[in-house]
């Protein structure tokens, strides 16, 4: 009767150790944090349970193939109930979370292993479809780096050999990055950038906060509770006063009743004719992605930047959405003038009122034009005077019904800005001046790490524009009418006291982190997501290079390209170094060897090698007969002492 032995494993079926489970695990981990971060908050963290509850659960036993199914489809099920079924970057980076998320299920085997690993990966270049900030760079290398680190784990027990210590493999990653980082930074610095993207994505399926094309009292309290900046500007020189700092957004000239549209017709228009006031104001400005095409700019723009067009409210639009920053360069100046003409069918637009709303409103305005006639800087001045002595700001306001203005006018006479601007110019309207709504952002603050201003989503405003006879549109924002000593209720204060703000800006500026954060998160974007075309050719410019077509930029980057390859072939190819310095240094002694001739054979032991290299030379191989017999002591038995003092003597020694 034959024993015969049991087959070996096959390839990639060995079982898993705790420490090889553990690897991988984490490696899984880190990869899916960079992308729940960036998932609505209820799946984020509805997934961020869900994974160690699997791999907790699959740790013990492993689950039913048919339990697996099922968890999958409820988890797929889950994400198109709460995101829709409409397919995008948001829809596909949720659906590769939650699969993500319930691969530990199934790890048993280093097959398992590794296809975890390996799926993982993809989940940092996932996150950088959504958000790409130097917090998720950071966390796609740490994914990285555990995802090199959990396969070398994984190679050591195919191999059947004892793992190799932490230390170790970092050191082998760190040799392996910096063969290839040449080439990768060859790749970033001198291949063409195009003007557009080489393939298209859709936008997102949830769009960024940003200024909207419409607007209705109550409904913009989510954008001014985000204390995430907006915009960063920079001026070259003179700056208006900080209470001046208005950055136009969208004009609103359309309004049903509740809720003011912009008029997409009259926007598109030719820009009016205006009259800039002396004073000028440079400034660099970055904005972060919104998806949208709108460019807040300090009131007013003298001119539109490559890639924009002006609005025929004033306002700049891109040619593109602005789906990552963006760096422009513009100059300012406030309107002495503006559209001093005004066509009879903006005229019209821009006295429009639903005939059906807000009756108490109309007939306080026709009381108004009775007692002050044709003055309508008089009527305006009236209208700020009631606001200043019976109104108050507040974010805690109902809901407005079928009379809006009327209930903000003359029964709640508590709200912000929405409602101060809405009703302001229905009121105006009432009284036959023409008035419109814009929006955008006013203010700011200054960091004093970079010594540039930051605008916050929160900065959201609007405000209200006037037609005057001989000045054209003019600027009056009726929130700012409110006496201090009635208002109530302002976003920091609300931030500060219920503890929004304790991970945000605002708590963070006490200490001046934050402002070092927002500095960094600054260079970030223009140092790598702000390299664009014109930052490629500046970059070369110091080099005594022009500006150079996209023919000659790829003829440079193959040039850099080459060297880069051949110096990765050249260190690949000095194979593995021996780890043993003892060893290295006895190699290169018999290399000084074979340059004469006396090369040792693969096959040869040491010292008869030395014994035949004494029987060719007798007088000159005594000293390498010694050392051959310290190297042969040495190795086997290395009881008998150190060896760096024979390294030194191998290295010294010369035939």
């Amino acid at each position: 009767m034959s024993i015969v032995p049991p087959l070996p494993p096959q390839d990639g079926a060995t079982p898993l150790d705790a420490g090889s489970r553990g690897w991988a695990l984490a490696a899984g981990a880190l990869a899916l944090l960079p992308l729940l971060v960036n998932l609505p908050p209820t799946l984020g963290v509805g997934f961020a349970l869900t994974a160690p509850a699997m791999a907790a659960i699959a740790w013990r036993r492993p689950m039913p193939g048919l339990l697996r199914g099922v968890i999958a489809l409820a988890v797929i099920a889950g994400v198109f109930a709460m995101m829709g079924t409409r397919l995008g970057r948001d829809t596909g980076s949720a659906l590769l979370a939650a699969m993500l998320a319930i691969k530990p299920t199934e790890l048993r085997t280093l097959r398992d292993a590794r296809s975890l690993v390996g799926f993982a990966l993809f989940a940092p270049f996932a996150a950088f479809l959504l958000d790409q900030s130097p917090l998720v760079m950071a966390g796609a290398l740490a994914a990285v780096l555990a995802g090199l680190l959990a396969l070398q784990r994984l190679s050591d027990l195919e191999a059947g050999v004892a793992a190799s210590p932490v230390k170790q493999r970092l050191g082998t990653m760190g040799r392996l990055v910096a063969i290839g980082l040449p080439l990768a930074l060859a790749a970033f610095w001198l291949f063409p950038r195009l003007s557009t993207p080489l393939w298209g994505v859709p936008e997102r399926a949830l769009g960024r906060p940003g200024l909207s094309d419409s607007m209705s009292p109550g409904g913009w309290l989510d954008l001014m509770t985000d204390d995430a900046p907006a915009l960063r500007a920079e001026f070259d020189g003179p700056m208006p006063p900080v209470e001046q700092l208005y950055w136009r957004g969208p004009v609103l000239l359309d309004y049903d009743g509740r809720t003011w549209t912009r008029n997409r017709w009259i926007e598109d228009l030719p820009p009016p004719s205006w009259e800039p006031a002396p004073v000028r104001w440079s400034y660099a400005l970055e904005v972060e992605a919104t998806d949208r095409r709108d460019l807040p700019a300090l009131d007013m723009p003298l001119a539109t930047p490559e890639g924009t067009q002006a609005s025929h409210g004033g306002g700049l639009r891109t040619d593109r959405p602005l789906a990552s920053p963006s760096r422009w360069r513009l100059q300012s100046a406030p309107p002495r003038r503006f559209e001093t003409e005004l066509r009879p069918i903006l005229r019209q637009h821009a006295l429009a009122l639903p005939r059906d709303r807000d009756p108490r409103t109309r007939a306080l305005a026709a009381q108004w034009r009775r007692e002050l006639g044709d003055n309508d800087e008089a009527i305006i001045e009236r209208a700020l005077a009631m606001i200043r002595a019976e109104f108050a700001y507040a974010l805690d306001t109902p809901l407005p019904g079928r009379h809006a203005v009327d209930e903000f006018l003359f029964e709640t006479r508590t709200g912000y800005c929405e409602h101060f601007s809405s009703a302001f110019t229905v009121l105006m309207r009432a009284a036959g001046i023409p008035a419109r709504v814009v929006t955008g952002y006013t203010g700011g603050y200054r960091n004093p790490f970079g010594g540039y201003w930051i605008v916050r989503r929160m900065d959201a405003h609007a405000w209200s524009e006037v037609w005057l006879e001989g000045r054209g549109w003019v600027r009056v924002d009726p929130t700012a009418a409110v006496a201090p000593e009635r208002i109530y209720d302002t976003l920091d204060a609300r931030l500060g006291a219920n503890g929004l703000a304790a991970g945000g800006m605002d708590a963070l500026r006490g200490a001046r982190f934050g402002d070092l954060v927002d500095f960094m998160r600054r260079g970030w974007n223009d140092l790598v997501l702000g390299f664009d075309a014109q930052r490629q050719q500046a970059l070369l410019s110091p080099l005594g290079l022009g500006r150079l077509e996209p023919s000659q930029l790829l003829l440079l980057f193959a040039a850099f390209a080459a060297l880069a390859m051949a110096g990765m072939i050249w260190l690949l190819a000095r194979g593995e170094r021996e780890r043993d310095p003892l060893l290295r240094a006895w190699h290169r002694l018999g290399r000084r060897y074979a340059r004469l001739g006396l090369g040792r054979a693969p096959h040869e032991p040491a010292l008869a090698w030395a014994q035949r290299v004494a029987a060719a030379h007798p007088r000159s191989a005594g000293e390498l007969l010694a050392l051959s017999r310290r190297f042969v002591a040495a190795r086997y038995a290395p009881a008998h002492g150190g060896t760096r003092r024979l390294r030194e003597e191998l290295e010294r020694h010369r035939p």
